[in-house]
């Protein structure tokens, strides 16, 4: 059974990530034979699972000659590492190229990490996955079920969609490559729960979109097109049966409702700003309880130049990437949706460009924001909290009983000093809460440390 992603209009080459249930069902025509086309395989797990005995029953080829080679691999990779070499095929058939991935043993993972090292999973990916070939990925464990959704995220980080390079006139005459993923259990069988492919598919795609939409240039993802983008997100979840609905305050109607800050902020750019509200109510599933309501608020700012307080040109460079939590959220927004959580989940952004012009907001300026409250501007660059202030205002006055608010922002550069690279810094009203984030970082990969620890 084959569950697939596919590219959207501006992808490119971009590759196709699809899910099936094991070997056999990999390629609508079956199982390779010596006239199919050829792909690449890679394999992925930890050392005590993946094992010569459940490599060679996964790969296609399992001839003596094989196994010796799969044997081999693992020796030369120790505990972890990746090794790659090409194993012979049946007689008349070219041979397959094999990449055998070991993660971290458990012993090495700090408790502040995921067990299955899904960083790992995705930089590996990208050295290992030769670009406009076809890929078969098999994933080997024994917890395999619990790390599907960590997974499929990691996969997924490593196939951007986003791809505007020049190409000439013959390049992918064959179209998109294809990247398959598989998931076997420690035994090397196939893991065939629909629920869970369904899971892997929600995520990869999600992910993959605010990948897209955080990869694209200003120029393409202004303020309209991102509101386009969300309102045909909107559309499709509702074609597919989803109960969702769409508004939009843009320009002047901004003002008008009383939402200064992100009026204050968006208001020198050709396109106007604007706030983007979706909401999904349950329908009928899981007995019909709605067990919470969860307003998820992003930061988008589709480019920040610091306004009048102008950044500097080299900290300038990399700030379409301003807009990075409000992707975040819409991606994880739509993936609930598809996956029909038990919640009702309100999407707030704001999307603005932080733009220069004769409407600039002043250092020294005020705006009255829409919990009321007034604000004297002192630096024009420290934007964000202006308009999140706003959406969350909005999640806590104009949307009903809400029981949690999520605001996602690239609010500072100064948070990579604090929890690194690879961790996102939290900051949570509640221990309990905080504890809850935490543990959802360890299960999703999307790792969270607190900004502030209590000793």
């Amino acid at each position: 059974m084959n569950l697939n992603t596919t590219a959207a209009n501006n992808a490119g080459s971009a590759a196709i990530l699809t899910f099936s249930s094991g070997p056999a069902a990999a390629t609508s025509q079956g199982a390779e034979d010596a006239s199919s086309p050829r792909r690449d395989h890679v394999i992925i797990g930890r050392q005590s699972f993946v094992t010569g005995a459940v490599v060679s029953a996964v790969l296609p080829t399992a001839n003596d000659a094989s196994k010796a080679i799969v044997e081999a691999m693992l020796d030369s990779i120790g505990d972890s590492g990746k090794a790659a070499s090409f194993l012979p095929s049946d007689v008349g058939a070219s041979a397959t190229k094999v990449s055998i991935v070991l993660l971290p043993p458990a012993s090495k993972i700090t408790r502040n990490n995921h067990p299955f090292s899904p960083h790992v999973v995705t930089d590996s990916l990208a050295d290992v996955v030769d670009k406009g070939k076809d890929v078969r990925i098999h994933v080997i464990d024994g917890q395999i079920e619990e790390y599907v959704g960590c997974v499929s995220a990691a996969v997924a980080r490593a196939l951007p969609l986003y791809d505007s390079k020049s190409k000439g006139e013959a390049a992918d005459p064959a179209g998109p490559s294809t990247v398959d993923v598989a998931f076997y259990d420690g035994e090397g069988l196939p893991v065939e729960d629909e629920a869970l492919l369904r899971t892997a598919r929600a995520v990869s795609k999600g992910v993959r979109l605010a990948a897209r939409l955080g990869d694209m240039p200003p120029a393409e993802l202004d303020p309209d097109a991102y509101a386009a983008e969300c309102e045909s997100i909107a559309r499709s979840l509702v074609e597919g049966g989803a109960n969702v609905s769409f508004q939009e305050v843009a320009g002047e109607a901004l003002k008008d409702g009383g939402y200064g800050g992100i009026y204050g902020v968006g208001m020198a750019a050709r396109c106007p700003p604007r706030m983007i509200v979706m909401t999904y109510t349950p329908d009928g599933g899981f007995d019909g309880e709605v067990q919470e309501h969860v307003a998820l608020c992003g930061k988008g700012v589709v480019y920040d130049t610091g306004g009048l307080a102008l950044k500097p040109k080299v900290g300038m460079c990399g700030m379409k990437h301003d807009m990075g939590g409000s992707a975040g959220v819409l991606g994880g927004f739509q993936a609930a949706v598809e996956l029909k959580v038990p919640c009702k989940i309100t999407l707030i952004l704001a999307i603005v460009e932080n733009a220069i012009g004769p409407e600039s907001a002043r250092n020294d300026d005020i705006l009255t924001m829409k919990s009321g409250k007034t604000v004297e501007i002192n630096n024009t660059d420290a934007e964000g909290r202006l308009i999140l202030a706003d959406c969350v205002s909005h999640a806590s006055n104009s949307i009903g009983k809400v029981d949690t608010i999520l605001d996602m922002a690239t609010l500072t550069g100064a948070v990579s000093i604090t929890t690194g690279k690879k961790h996102a810094g939290i900051l949570a009203k509640t221990a309990e809460m905080e504890q809850r984030i935490f543990q959802a970082g360890l299960k999703s990969g999307d790792l969270v440390f607190p900004m502030l620890v209590r000793a």
